[in-house]
């Protein structure tokens, strides 16, 4: 082995060490949010939200250095977009905190229980998780939303953001330590793991028994690496390849409103639509597609959809744009013969994000709920309604898109996993 190898490996194997300490250590401090009651956590959660409020001109200066360095590196302007932080974002974030503090605690609901017949006491309840890992990638608000969500439900997180955020992440991590410690609560309940490259990142994904759950947050080629890598157990969070079929009854001011909202509010995100299928009956898809190509959306057409708008500029659409997650000003747009076609396309091409019906028939909504399979599906509203603090979770880790106990938006309840407590007064088993 040459030298050069041999250092790599002495390296990673620093890495490894020192990634598993902290994991100890944040094992260590979630023992002590164990004892914390709900006043507790929700104490922490305010006095996180006061340190971001107070310290945002900091945070605007080094989420400036970010923005510099991706604009020099080429980085594209959806990634910006989700990286910038400005007194809005930082606002909902602070909104965010204070909304999680108001809802209830998980961490002990009881989520069924009875007196057996032979008068056995039986209960399953929700306890937290104990070490959560976080993998993400340009997204400085999920450092706050899942240290928050995390702590709420009791547990303590290790967070990789990605050279990207760097500088964004460190002065977030570094207010959120200072708070936990503000309200005598363990700062290793929140770490960063940033200081270690994408050496940290596999040192996370191999500490099986050290991190009780990976939860990947970014583009495809992260999530995946992660589903296909990582030892310790993972919530996937996909990518949002987002539909809307626009049935022949939808009315047209609702469908231009849904359409421009779905599009083109913050396309760079993963409830932005990014498929429109249009039911050869529509009578208002020339003028919602007018709409959304004067706001700026570059529509990729089938044939069918390019005959209906032959005065607009559009782009012809290729196989690949059914596929595509643009996060960007564009949209590929395709005509159908009915609703059963549009479910044929979905089932083809979705992700199992989020699926929207824009429809005046309640036999269509019903048959379109029950046939889809994605997280989470939409009758009448925007699909930017798939987001966390929208439904009412105060935040969300990620939208999970597999069928397991996490699905769509992943807040406090989904942060915790079961136990059965049973209690007895001497009883043995015949």
């Amino acid at each position: 082995m040459s030298i050069d190898a041999v250092r790599t490996e002495e390296h990673l194997s620093d890495v490894t060490g020192s990634v598993y300490q902290l994991a100890d250590r944040a094992r260590r401090a979630s023992r002590v949010l164990k004892r914390a009651n709900r006043d507790w956590k929700d104490r922490a959660l305010l006095a996180i939200a006061a340190g971001i409020h107070e310290n945002r001109s900091k945070i605007f200066l080094e989420n400036k250095k970010d923005l510099e360095a991706g604009q020099a590196n080429g980085t594209s302007v959806a990634m910006l977009d989700r990286l910038k932080l400005d007194d809005k974002r930082v606002d909902g974030l602070v909104s965010a905190l204070h909304e999680l503090a108001g809802l209830p605690d998980p961490v002990g609901r009881v989520v069924r229980g009875e007196t057996l017949p032979n008068g056995l006491r039986m209960r399953q309840i929700n306890v937290p998780m104990g070490v959560i890992g976080t993998i993400y990638e340009a997204r400085p608000n999920v450092t706050v939303d899942i240290a928050g969500l995390s702590l709420k439900s009791g547990n303590a997180v290790l967070l990789r953001g990605g050279t990207a955020a760097l500088h964004s992440n460190q002065v977030l991590v570094s207010i959120i330590r200072d708070a936990l410690e503000s309200v005598s609560l363990p700062r290793d309940l929140v770490t960063s793991i940033d200081q270690f490259g994408r050496e940290g990142a596999d040192a996370m994904m191999g500490a099986r028994g050290k991190i009780d759950v990976l939860i990947p947050r970014g583009g495809r080629d992260l999530i995946q690496r992660v589903v296909t890598t990582a030892k310790v157990p993972v919530i996937e969070t996909g990518e949002g390849n987002v539909h809307i079929f626009l049935d022949s009854s939808a009315e047209e001011q609702m469908a231009i409103d849904i359409l421009m909202n779905a599009k083109t509010q913050r396309p760079s995100v993963c409830n932005t639509v990014e498929t429109l299928l249009i039911h050869k009956d529509s009578k208002v898809a020339s003028p919602v597609l007018k709409a959304l190509s004067d706001a700026g959306v570059t529509l990729h057409v089938d044939a069918r959809a390019a005959a209906l708008v032959p005065d607009l500029k559009t782009v012809p659409a290729q196989d690949e744009d059914w596929r595509v997650e643009y996060m960007d000003m564009d949209l590929a747009v395709k005509v159908v013969d009915d609703i059963d076609e549009a479910l044929d396309h979905i089932r083809q091409y979705s992700t199992g994000h989020t699926e929207a019906i824009v429809t005046s028939s309640l036999a269509a909504a019903e048959l379109f709920i029950a046939e889809i399979e994605s997280a989470a599906v939409i009758v009448n509203a925007s699909t930017r309604f798939t987001d966390g603090g929208q439904l009412g979770l105060g935040a969300e880790v990620g939208i999970s898109t597999q069928k397991m106990h996490a699905r769509g938006p992943m807040g406090l309840t989904e942060l915790t996993t079961t136990k059965w407590i049973v209690q007895g007064d001497g009883h043995v088993r015949k």
